[in-house]
């Protein structure tokens, strides 16, 4: 069984799929936001319960539950080919494939840009790296409801694979030899991101078809893995908005008057 916390993945889960709802534990006493929430869940038939603060805190493992927790159905596990036989609705694929990211935070926070920037597909390794859980879903506001993710067991033959679909393969890296806003994501693309600190494996570098860096000003060498990946892939989505957008038809330009020079 699937467990949620957090009044943004408990209202999301409710609206998208309330036939997997169990029911929901709400807290006693609590906010004006939790009345709504109980309010919506009696609306979907979804069955409300009470608990005290401690006792969510020990269902859900942590202090920072908000107050509301939900028991649901796992949803049914996306695979590589779901991801991409599924025409996006822009035509082109914007993929993001994550090279072992391990910070739930981390997992959570690019999820959430993923859903923002209209990524087509998340690809995320089963092993050595973090798992959708109730903390990755409560730090990306209720995004893993929406965004389409597929677990693979070896990320760099999915990425292969995904080649074969005439998607080009990008990675970001700090040493790659063009700067990110001078490529052109108006195509199939897929973004690859690496570990927190340790960055790309080595055979994950060697399978992209491009290494992309983000110029740093100051002392620091990288961003952090979700702060590099929002940048990215917002520039990614301003050029496929750019060129989805109809150019409208300029006025010609009015003659201007002959100017008296020199020699005239």
């Amino acid at each position: 069984m699937e467990v949620l916390f957090g009044v943004h993945p408990v209202t999301e889960a409710v609206r998208t799929r309330p036939t997997d709802l169990d029911h929901v534990t709400i807290q006693s006493g609590g906010s004006p936001r939790l009345s709504d929430l109980a309010d919506l869940c009696r609306a979907s038939r979804i069955r409300v319960v009470s608990a005290s603060r401690d006792d969510l805190a020990r269902m859900t493992r942590t202090e920072t539950h908000g107050g509301v927790v939900a028991f649901l159905r796992e949803r049914r596990a996306l695979t590589l080919e779901d991801l991409l036989t599924s025409p996006p609705s822009t035509g082109n694929h914007l993929l993001l494939a994550l090279d072992g990211v391990e910070d739930p935070h981390n997992l959570g926070a690019l999820l959430r840009t993923a859903d923002g920037a209209g990524v087509s597909g998340v690809v995320l390794p089963e092993r050595r790296a973090a798992g959708v859980t109730g903390t990755v879903a409560k730090a990306a506001a209720g995004a893993t409801e929406h965004v389409r993710m597929a677990k693979v067991t070896n990320l760099v033959r999915s990425l292969e694979q995904i080649k074969r679909e005439n998607v080009w393969i990008v990675g970001l890296d700090e040493r790659g030899s063009q700067v990110y806003t001078d490529f052109d994501f108006t195509g199939n693309i897929c973004l690859v991101l690496g570990r927190e600190g340790a960055g790309l494996h080595d055979l994950t570098k060697r399978t992209c078809d491009f290494l992309l860096s983000i110029p740093m000003l100051g002392a620091v060498p990288s961003l952090n893995v979700s702060v590099a990946g929002a940048v990215v892939l917002y520039e990614a989505a301003r050029q496929r908005r750019l060129a989805a957008t109809p150019v409208r038809d300029q006025p010609a330009p009015k003659p201007s008057k002959p100017r008296k020079g020199l020699g005239s």
